[in-house]
């Protein structure tokens, strides 16, 4: 067995505010807390103004104490709270007399662990803090609180459930039935199987387009030189963020601008424009273009209504999507079509056109505006659904007992490992090791 310890942070942003907190949690958190305030009637979920001292009695700062007795805190643990004011060399100091009063300096995200590790937050919860501490867009925070709330884990907790009463009909079968090679159960499980495959599955096609709110896309404006691709980076990210001039060849290359898209953080990528050229400079600006391209969640290929041949020599993988943009259109007859292969219309200079192409972004990802419900998801919570629906898939009424027994624990463990019901300190250390000191 391992004594637990106790641990102390900062859990305010660095830097100078007008309020810093300082946040202990563990069984010496409120003696900690009572040496520093010279208050013994720390009373739980009260606010109480006291003066923080240091060992020497000095005095370091007037502020607030607030204790939450275990387990009705963050943590599940002991937790005192001192609120002083936001100056980093004061706070420091109150860490300082917290560590000499036997505390020891958190580590990254190590209260969020804490909650996680004494069942106030299933994993996917706790990473939704996170998700909402480093939100980029208001739709994002929603996102993050919802899976904070568990929803998620309500969604998955049904299924879980179906899965283990299978799981103990298959087994007692096998445990206890007259042959290895039959199974009485075995077709109304696959048929079950079948259903719950089908409730993962639609859930994953929900939950799939959701992690770029928390993650953010990469989008990629490619194209030939002089089709506008300054312009239109300009328009997305409402700022001179390029130089934009007549003279082909301007960009030389990859600049980067974060804008948010319906909710969306996105990366706007602009690029060399792509064309047959001996200049070393420009072609080492299109290989980075490429590059980007390679790299990007949706690429957009600008084309020039004026000059309607001049496309780009993009070599990207086809799984990206591509969204084909005529740009110019406030220089051409509005009867002039877009040509083969169609595509949107648009102008960057007046910005005609420009708010159907951010709504063909989002629906190209499957994240347009309504509809279902969604979460605050991870790639790794997209490979836990994947697993699941794999093993439900793979349960055949005809296989022997065993193996149906088999597809179904594995189905069960990929939905344990994504609420992080089993122990796997490795990943547990990736994840935590994310988060802000102090959370």
């Amino acid at each position: 067995m391992t004594v637990a310890e106790t641990i102390v942070a900062v859990a305010t942003p660095p830097g100078v505010g007008g309020i810093g907190v300082v946040r202990l949690s563990g069984p010496e958190a409120l003696p900690i807390g009572r040496r520093l305030t010279g208050r013994v009637d720390l009373s739980p979920r009260h606010a109480h103004y006291v003066t923080l001292r240091d060992s020497s009695g000095a005095t370091l700062d007037d502020g607030v104490a607030l204790f939450f007795r275990a387990p009705h805190s963050y943590t599940g643990e002991d937790v005192v709270e001192l609120q002083g004011h936001g100056s980093p060399v004061l706070l420091d100091a109150i860490v300082e007399t917290c560590v000499a009063q036997g505390a020891r300096r958190a580590r990254p995200g190590e209260f969020t662990e804490q909650a996680f590790l004494n069942s106030r937050l299933d994993l996917a919860q706790a990473e939704a803090v996170a998700d909402l501490i480093h939100a980029q867009t208001e739709e994002a925070a929603r996102l993050a609180r919802s899976s904070l709330d568990g929803a998620l884990a309500t969604e998955l907790e049904p299924v879980s459930r179906a899965i283990r009463e299978m799981r103990v009909i298959i087994e007692a079968e096998i445990d206890f039935g007259e042959t290895d090679l039959e199974s009485e159960a075995a077709a109304d499980i696959a048929h079950r199987s079948g259903s719950l495959h089908q409730t993962v599955s639609q859930l994953l096609e929900r939950l799939r387009p959701a992690r770029y709110f928390a993650q953010g896309m990469r989008l990629a404006l490619v194209g030939a030189p002089n089709v506008g691709k300054s312009s239109l980076m300009n328009r997305l990210a409402e700022s001179e963020v390029a130089i934009v001039t007549d003279r082909p060849g301007t960009t030389r290359d990859v600049l980067r601008s974060p804008i948010a898209i319906h909710g969306i953080p996105v990366e706007i990528i602009d690029t060399a424009g792509l064309h047959a050229s001996e200049d070393p400079v420009e072609r080492i600006g299109m290989e980075r273009a490429r590059e980007a391209a390679t790299g990007a969640d949706v690429i957009l290929e600008l084309r020039d209504l004026t000059r309607p041949d001049a496309r780009p020599d993009l070599q990207a993988p086809e799984a990206i999507p591509r969204i084909v943009v005529w740009n110019k259109s406030d220089q051409v007859n509005q009867s002039v079509a877009a040509g083969d292969g169609g595509g949107l219309q648009i102008s960057a200079l007046t910005g005609r056109g420009v708010e159907a192409l951010k709504l063909a972004i989002v629906n190209q990802l499957g994240v347009g505006d309504g509809g279902t419900q969604r979460f605050s998801v991870r790639a790794r919570h997209i490979d836990g659904l994947r697993a699941a629906a794999t093993h439900l898939a793979a349960i055949d009424a005809l296989a022997p007992p065993d193996l149906i027994a088999e597809e179904l624990r594995l189905a069960e463990r990929a939905l344990d490992e994504l609420l992080g019901r089993q122990d796997h300190e490795a990943l547990l250390g990736e994840i935590f090791a994310g988060f802000c000191i102090g959370k």
